[in-house]
């Protein structure tokens, strides 16, 4: 199936209530205080637009993890607040997302105001996907749009499930993320470069078995090399290591031989004696000393990296090359972000440790697309089929 879906351009809205389902599962302190509104801001766009257009936007999104109860400190208040300070109009909010309240709130709330309604995973039904439950949603409005990238490869009832029972298309947002995508599988500039890291291969095996069949090259960093790298016979003293993995690997360099693709490890790394943020970083050639844990790549290899990109027509980025957390092991997270940020390629960035530390960096706005959704993005990388984003394909 090509990875196409209907656009808010083609829904009629005028005039209509529109049921919104947003990506608001924002991180909050100790406090209960937001502590990044990224994902309320990306969904101001679908809002405004819809406004602008004369229709009433009711917003459903998810909370944290309430597995189907009522969690009071999961209550979606303080996103509503957050939310009428970014977009500048009225958000009422109300304390239920199906029912008589939430449907007379709705009929009752102000020309120009946006609802948002309750936690949806207050339902035991909605990550079960319950039809009925979706109804219940679709019953709130007359049109459906899901701009939730985030949550597009869950098959839940205010995800996929209302698209079933509404006239529907993709938010601006969802619409951004498709077509970079597209892009990305369905036809790559060349050579396409894939960048993975992170802390484990087993996370990653699928989508490195998916990736062999589309990119030129593929760099991986970060502690799943270093299984890559136990199964090719280097030593990697006390590095993260799945012994359990190392025949997969092991196919996974034999098929990537086989096709002709790069599949590039580390040369050299940045190693401690613990792990710790106080740990003192030392720069080590290919072999890791016994005592040792690789916590970064080194710079012969940010070079090697760079080069790579350099010469890119198409790059995807997920995962970081290393704890970029501790200073002294973010080098090669920073060399890989400024490598994409200098690029002549469509450079994409998805997966959540990859997306926070690009704008950590302060290069987010250097690349050509940076996703909202870190298990999306990875499904999509996967070659897998998103519900949510099925439920919007042409007709």
């Amino acid at each position: 199936m090509s990875l196409t879906c209907r656009t808010l351009a083609d829904l009629p809205v005028e005039g209509r209530t529109v049921l919104l389902r947003v990506d608001f599962n924002v991180p909050v302190d100790g406090d209960g205080r937001i502590s990044d509104d990224t994902r309320i801001r990306a969904a101001l766009p679908t809002l405004r637009n819809l406004l602008a257009r004369g229709a009433r936007p009711v917003c459903l999104c998810h909370f944290g993890r309430p597995k189907g109860q009522v969690v009071e400190e999961l209550r979606v208040d303080v996103i509503g607040v957050r939310l009428a300070e970014l977009l500048g109009s009225q958000v009422v909010k109300f304390d239920e997302s199906v029912g008589p309240v939430a449907q007379a709130g709705i009929q009752g709330a102000p020309l120009g105001s946006v609802v948002l309604l309750e936690n949806v995973r207050f339902h035991e039904g909605e990550t079960k996907g319950d039809d009925q439950l979706a109804q219940d949603f679709a019953s709130l409005g007359s049109a459906f749009v899901n701009d939730a990238f985030g949550a597009c490869h869950r098959d839940h009832a205010s995800v996929s499930g209302i698209a079933r029972h509404l006239p529907s298309a993709a938010g601006l947002l969802l619409e951004a993320e498709v077509n970079a995508f597209r892009r990305v599988l369905e036809d790559p500039r060349r050579p396409m470069v894939a960048i993975l890291g992170g802390a484990k291969v087993s996370d990653k095996l699928v989508v490195v078995d998916a990736l062999l069949e589309k990119v030129d090259a593929l760099l991986v960093g970060g502690g799943m090399a270093y299984t890559f790298l136990a199964a090719q016979g280097h030593l990697i003293g006390a590095s993260l290591f799945e012994e359990q993995h190392l025949e997969t690997c092991r196919a996974a360099l034999e098929k990537a031989r086989l096709r002709g693709v790069d599949l590039c490890l580390p040369l050299d790394h940045r190693v401690a004696d613990h792990f710790g943020a106080d740990a003192v970083a030392e720069v080590c050639g290919l072999e890791i000393p016994e005592g040792r844990i690789g916590l970064d790549i080194g710079p012969a290899t940010e070079a090697a990296f760079a080069e790579r990109v350099s010469q890119a027509g198409t790059v995807v980025w997920n995962g970081p090359m290393g704890v970029f957390e501790f200073e002294a092991f973010c080098e090669g997270t920073r060399a890989v972000g400024r490598a994409l940020a200098d690029a002549k390629a469509l450079t994409v960035v998805g997966g959540g440790d990859s997306v926070a530390a690009i704008r950590q960096l302060g290069l987010a706005e250097k690349v050509d697309h940076v996703s909202t959704g870190g298990g999306a993005s990875m499904e999509l990388l996967e070659g897998k089929i998103l519900p949510g984003i099925a439920a919007l394909a042409p007709e």
